[in-house]
């Protein structure tokens, strides 16, 4: 049954990631209307989160940033399915690096990196960095159910030298290449909401308190690892910018926590500019206190 669905369903996704971009933003426009009008896909999750992240606003206020969130949230999924066919060169153009020179000051400091990213923008389309750094790029995954479909995505992101990993094989294989000398980048996005039994930290997020991912500074603490954040911008319809901000060289002299906190404060500051790109379906705060 899943290759089935598969076969079903490549043709058309080839077909989409085709399209010339003028027409493959009209169909976005068109799915937004059947997701957000027809399907209502998770409009009380996502009325809820606005709610509670920005009681300060209006519910007209909260509306428009409704809106554009769902917008939005059509052009990056159709821009995943782009990455199928998108030639280098105007992936290049479409995604800019400001600061590129960042990032090799720290392949020359003989460490691995933790890159922390979140939900917002286009974390997708991040993965052109692999073409750009001597780092072996690695980014944590959750495997997708069916296995063809996963193979698809694997496929796609091998074009730009990306490993993925499940989270469960993250630290066997973050050893093994501590073991070897292989200097790697390890991809996370960490602003999800963690079970609570693997919930080690809460803290405030958007002004609601929350149990938080804190296995990104587990890692780096664990295996001395340098911590960067990567802020990305949309700055138009398919166009972005990444923005790498470092966070610490030295991990373990941080205090429990420091570095989870400092990440979170930073994916704030990003939702606040601009609130309607980030990833507002996520049931991030469906455990708060």
């Amino acid at each position: 049954m899943q290759f089935l669905i598969f076969i079903i369903a490549f043709p058309f996704l080839w077909l989409i990631s085709i399209l010339p971009f003028p027409i493959f933003y009209w169909f976005s426009d068109f799915i937004y209307f059947i997701v957000y009008y027809i399907i209502g896909y998770r409009k009380k999750t996502v009325k809820e989160n606005l709610a509670l992240a920005f009681p300060h606003l209006s519910d007209k206020e909260r509306l428009e940033i409704e809106k554009k969130s769902y917008h939005h949230l059509c052009d990056m999924f159709l821009e995943m399915i782009k990455t199928m066919s998108i030639s280098a060169a105007e992936m290049n153009r479409r995604f800019v690096i400001t600061n590129i020179e960042l990032v090799k000051e720290f392949e020359d400091k003989d460490k691995s990196t933790v890159l922390l990213a979140s939900h917002y923008a286009s974390w997708e389309w991040l993965l052109t960095i692999n073409e750009k750094t001597k780092f072996k790029g690695v980014g944590v995954y959750k495997k997708i159910a069916n296995k063809y479909f996963d193979k698809m995505i694997r496929d796609i992101r091998s074009k730009y030298n990306a490993e993925l990993v499940e989270t469960k094989d993250t630290i066997p294989l973050i050893a093994e290449n501590q073991r070897k000398g292989i200097l790697s980048m390890y991809g996370l996005a960490s602003d999800q909401s963690p079970k609570l039994d693997r919930a080690f930290h809460w803290d405030k997020f958007m002004g609601v308190e929350v149990p938080v991912h804190t296995g990104a500074e587990m890692l780096a603490k664990r295996y001395d690892l340098n911590v960067l954040f990567v802020k990305v911008k949309k700055v138009k319809r398919g166009f972005y910018e990444a923005t790498f901000i470092p966070i610490t060289e030295n991990p373990k002299s941080i205090p429990n926590f420091g570095i989870t906190i400092q990440y979170l404060r930073e994916v704030e500051k990003q939702i606040e500019e601009a609130p309607e790109f980030y990833f507002w379906t996520h049931k991030r705060w469906k455990h708060r206190r």
